[in-house]
């Protein structure tokens, strides 16, 4: 059913919405199975998301941050060296079409913008699963296996968030009821809400730009 699912060929699907604290979830419900997907994740065990990342986006933030981590005394010499300008195009929310342009961490030394949004694995995973920049690795690993966008709702921005279907992940499951996720839309809320402010800011400093169209 899973996969069936993730191929598009469920339609009976409603969209349930969940508020945890400063985020809103939006969880597939299964009408037919009375059922909804949830997920938990099996690292070690698997690093699918690390192997097969599209892109790694930054933010100002993360730019400091990594750049640090990487022995770099200026962020534009991180910048020059280690990452790469992309604009790229997805569906929005709604529907409608949403060009962004950001500064992406290179996923392999000689990555190019031909390379963006195909499946690289990281080169900063190790052998085990492990991420050698951790715990500063950049913040949108942090939000998978969720994406996320705001939404301006009567003059305020309102954070939401839903799961990506990739088929890359092999944690997604079927359950009666939230609850065995409770504790994960907790933690989840405040690394989407806190990720959202930055790439915010990292959009206000000039070092990033989303339109919609």
């Amino acid at each position: 059913m899973l996969r069936e699912f993730t191929l598009g060929k469920v339609t009976d699907v409603s969209d349930y919405t969940i508020k945890v604290k400063d985020v809103i979830f939006h969880v597939p419900y299964l009408n037919s199975k009375k059922k909804y997907i949830l997920w938990k994740c099996y690292w070690p065990d698997c690093h699918n998301c690390c192997d097969r990342q599209g892109r790694l986006p930054l933010t100002s933030d993360d730019l400091i941050t990594i750049g640090k981590g990487l022995k770099y005394q200026n962020t534009s010499d991180f910048v020059k060296n280690e990452t790469l300008t992309v604009t790229y195009q997805e569906p929005g929310p709604s529907g409608q079409m949403t060009t962004m342009t950001t500064i992406n961490l290179k996923r392999k030394k000689d990555e190019t913008e031909a390379d963006d949004g195909t499946h690289i694995s990281c080169r900063f995973l190790d052998n085990e699963g492990d991420c050698s920049m951790h715990p500063d690795r950049p913040g949108v690993c942090y939000l998978y296996p969720f994406s996320t966008w705001l939404e301006n709702e009567k003059g305020k921005a309102r954070v939401h968030a839903t799961f990506q279907f990739t088929g890359d992940c092999p944690g997604f499951y079927l359950a009666d009821t939230l609850d065995p996720m409770k504790e994960e839309f907790k933690e989840y809320s405040k690394i989407i809400y806190d990720y959202n402010m930055a790439s915010n800011r990292t959009n206000r400093d000039g070092l990033g730009s989303v339109s919609f169209s």
